[in-house]
């Protein structure tokens, strides 16, 4: 089994888990041992889940202001729960590639392996949640058919990716790409580096 479809087998399970009380204070449920690249890919796709709801309810046009907020914050954090996991599997790569000798022709790549397995984590949220919407009954048929074709696309995106990231992964332990990870640096969480929480006038 490829890394790829070892993540196609556990992201859809984490997405199929959280739907199982569809609630975004239900506690995860790891069935992973901690500490296993499993458990984090598992982490991962919970987390997006989760903040794919939360993205939701915010966008209600009735929300309370001060409960607004309070989800903005929960957001924030997801967001950085999220940099943080990814960054701990791009770690799990780094060991895994950074000594394959580098070829002549090798190159660099613009994407660590990591923030591409999140976006195949993320793509999974969106195929469970564009079938929802296919298998809705009260659509007109041309909502129904829009999200068909989009369905389509999304699956298609799904096999290139599985086969991108294979190839990736091939790449760098074939040394046909140089392992570089480049961390996220994200400031606005910081209170040492944003203006605003070390209080600079």
């Amino acid at each position: 089994m490829t890394f790829a479809q070892l993540c196609n087998q556990i992201f859809p399970q984490a997405v199929v888990d959280y739907h199982k009380t569809n609630d975004v204070d239900t506690p995860i449920q790891n069935p992973y041992t901690q500490g296993t690249i499993e458990n984090d890919l598992y982490l991962k796709n919970w987390i997006d889940v989760v903040q794919w709801h939360l993205e939701d309810i915010i966008r209600d046009p009735q929300i309370d202001p001060v409960a607004a907020l309070a989800l903005k914050r929960r957001i924030d954090k997801s967001n950085q729960d999220r940099t943080d996991l990814v960054e701990r599997i791009d770690s799990y790569f780094w060991e895994k590639f950074h000594n394959v000798p580098a070829l002549p022709e090798a190159r660099i790549n613009t994407e660590s392996p990591a923030w591409a397995i999140d976006r195949l984590s993320i793509l999974h949220v969106k195929i469970y949640h564009m079938q929802e919407q296919v298998d809705r009954q009260d659509v007109s048929a041309e909502q129904h058919e829009k999200c068909v074709q989009k369905l389509a696309v999304l699956k298609e995106q799904l096999t290139d990716m599985t086969t991108s990231i294979t190839q990736l992964l091939d790449d760098y332990a074939a040394g046909r790409r140089i392992m570089k990870v480049y961390r996220q640096m994200k400031m606005y969480n910081d209170p040492t580096l944003n203006p605003v929480l070390y209080g600079k006038k």
